[in-house]
């Protein structure tokens, strides 16, 4: 919205130049995200308390969280409001990628919404059933992945491996079933994480920086051309919607912090996994974002071994699956395991951008 109303001022005042900056503008979609969050967050908070919000904890977890039944959830909800705010204040409006991505965001949410409404109503941490989710999440990504692959250009199939310069395949019609699973996957992989105080939010901060310094460099047309990556024309504009996530993930992590006054629910972690999966599909940056969000993977991924695992040979590889409640059921401190957790994430930032230079 300023870029439009303030801009075509910048004739009788100079300085105002400063609002056509990506850094400018991503720098205070971050702060307008940030500022919302502190001041409304508690307002935000006594109200999911005043309407019994609460979580319910799963049975078969830690004893240590037991403690937290009854902690408000669905804070994703005034993640998504600060995002949504900071994008009409500092986005560029005739940016059609930008849209895209706020749509994916707020759709993959409403999936997280009637999941977490369902598990308040019931009382329980049973919300939709696996099947009703999956279909939420599947028609979305489809429909996100029907839109890149109509509107997108001839790259858009082209498939891209980390370390290697050029595309490695061209995958044709094939990457429409490849792009929904990489959507309905990260959206899972980040939900599967956000089951201690701070784990989610501290990763999601870290992931969301190194996007925004990718989709930043993919919107260059020089510095895509120097480090051989694909240029994306507009892509630049999506670095003040990660910036804006950014923003909002530390905010909400100042009251999710241990002990958490506030959970994230299926709303957030849903909605910022899918929008994660999303901006990698834009910036050709499908399996980079798997080294970004390398903790989420590992999340996943031990998951689905327990179950394999336990169906195959009847045993657990794990105490507990997802990874991080194997730890803690080995002794570990609650704190401890967030802390090493978010460490883990930024050696895999590290490694994600490095490989921008390393090809």
């Amino acid at each position: 919205m300023f870029l439009e109303f303030i801009y075509p001022l910048v004739k009788y005042f100079p300085p105002l130049n400063v609002f056509r900056y990506l850094t400018f503008r991503g720098a205070y979609a971050a702060l307008t995200a940030l500022l919302f969050c502190f001041l409304f967050g508690p307002r935000i908070i006594e109200a999911l308390r005043r309407l019994k919000v609460g979580q319910s904890i799963r049975g078969d977890g830690p004893e240590t969280h037991l403690k937290k039944g009854g902690t408000p959830t669905m804070g994703g909800v005034f993640i998504i409001i600060s995002v949504l705010i900071a994008v009409v204040l500092w986005q560029d409006w005739k940016n059609g990628k930008v849209w895209l991505t706020l749509g994916a965001f707020l759709s993959f949410g409403a999936v997280g919404f009637i999941d977490d409404y369902l598990k308040v109503r019931r009382r329980n941490a049973a919300g939709l059933p696996a099947w009703a989710k999956l279909a939420g999440q599947g028609a979305v990504a489809l429909a996100i992945t029907l839109i890149l692959y109509v509107s997108g250009d001839e790259g858009v199939t082209l498939l891209y491996i980390p370390f290697l310069k050029n595309p490695v395949v061209d995958m044709g019609p094939l990457w429409i079933p490849f792009a929904v699973l990489l959507l309905v996957g990260e959206s899972n992989a980040v939900n599967l994480s956000d089951g201690l105080d701070g784990l989610a939010g501290g990763l999601l901060i870290l992931v969301f920086i190194t996007l925004s310094i990718i989709t930043y460099l993919s919107g260059r047309a020089d510095y895509s051309y120097y480090l051989d990556i694909p240029y994306i024309t507009g892509g630049g504009e999506l670095t003040i919607f990660c910036l804006a996530v950014m923003g909002a993930c530390v905010g909400f992590l100042w009251f999710n912090t241990h002990p958490a006054e506030v959970f994230m629910g299926d709303v957030g972690s849903l909605s910022l996994g899918g929008v994660i999966a999303t901006i990698s599909l834009i910036i050709k940056k499908e399996i980079l974002t798997l080294i970004i969000g390398g903790v989420f993977v590992l999340e996943a991924g031990s998951v689905i071994i327990q179950v394999l695992s336990f169906k195959i040979w009847k045993k657990r590889i794990f105490n507990m699956a997802p990874f991080h409640h194997h730890f803690e059921l080995s002794g570990w401190a609650e704190t401890k395991v967030v802390i090493r957790f978010w460490i883990l994430g930024g050696f895999f930032a590290i490694i994600a951008l490095s490989t921008l230079k390393i090809q």
